[in-house]
């Protein structure tokens, strides 16, 4: 048993190339102006039309309103929104309705409770995306490369099915998967130099270890 991969956080053609030619299943592209993954939406359009059809596009955003979503559902026509704030199961299921789109939703993780919080959002959710907890203080919910204990995740792995997330590298993907069978893997500052600079060698590397992880 093998999981998709997603490389977060593409900002240029490069990085989207390296992506689409290693096999990433989904490309994440970053609306949250305080990341510095963040895209404007000209941009962003030119790379989903290149990445069309090839993977799954992915827009994250951080608890933005109907006008913000509705911007970007009409210029780059997402596959699926990820909302990676504060959104309720309601917001969820709103959002979804309105713009016709899939959605990940982010659980932020330290514990085993996070870890359950996400039973909340099973039902309005096409997928679950399991992160590190920010660090206290933070300006932005993700993007730390942050690892959380995967053993928390037992429990509730066995109930759904979910995105890994937090801190992943090409040197540690293939023992996070084996600790916890995820559907999917999820990339971005682990293929970085740094913030919001992505490099090519580690986004092969990186898709490579986890196409060919064995899960068990």
């Amino acid at each position: 048993m093998t999981a998709e991969a997603k490389i977060c956080g593409i900002k240029t053609r490069e990085a989207l190339t390296a992506a689409l030619d290693g096999g990433a299943d989904y490309v994440g592209f970053v609306f949250f102006a305080r990341s510095p993954r963040h895209l404007d939406i000209a941009t962003a359009r030119s790379l989903a039309d290149e990445a069309r059809g090839k993977a799954r596009i992915v827009a994250l955003t951080v608890d933005a309103d109907d006008a913000a979503l509705d911007e970007i559902a009409s210029a780059i026509a997402p596959d699926f929104f990820q909302l990676h704030g504060s959104e309720t199961a309601e917001r969820v299921a709103d959002a979804k309705a309105k713009f016709g789109r899939k959605i990940i939703k982010a659980v932020p993780v330290r514990t085993s409770e996070d870890a359950s919080a996400a039973r909340t959002y099973t039902k309005v959710a096409d997928l679950i995306l399991f992160d590190a907890k920010a660090p206290s203080g933070a300006t932005r919910p993700g993007g730390h490369g942050r690892t959380f204990d995967w053993s928390v995740l037992a429990a509730i792995s066995r109930e759904i099915p979910f995105m890994l997330s937090g801190g992943l590298t090409p040197d540690n993907v293939e023992e996070a998967m084996r600790a916890t069978r995820p559907q999917a893997v999820d990339v971005s500052s682990g293929v970085e130099t740094s913030p919001g600079v992505k490099d090519v060698e580690l986004i092969r590397r990186f898709l490579q270890a986890a196409k060919t992880a064995k899960q068990g």
